[in-house]
């Protein structure tokens, strides 16, 4: 099982972790809600999970021009 953490806005990747005794608890996982849950996190039929978050890059874009969070994806 591998955890691959990619950005929700620019889809380039953060990292990831591999091995299979990381668990939810550990990633902080269980804070979220269901909605959260839903909207953050992937699993695939290998087991792999994607976790969307958004990048330093992304981050300070959006900072900087909130106005780019009224478009569907504004740092493709």
């Amino acid at each position: 099982m591998a955890v691959n953490y990619i950005c929700r806005h620019c889809k380039s990747s953060m990292g990831s972790i591999e091995g299979s005794s990381v668990t939810e608890q550990q990633l902080g996982f269980h804070f979220l809600t269901p909605e959260e849950r839903s909207d953050i996190i992937a699993y695939d039929s290998s087991g792999n999970v994607t976790v969307k978050v958004v990048c330093d890059y992304c981050n300070e874009a959006l900072s900087s021009n909130p106005d780019l969070m009224l478009i569907g994806n504004p740092l493709q």
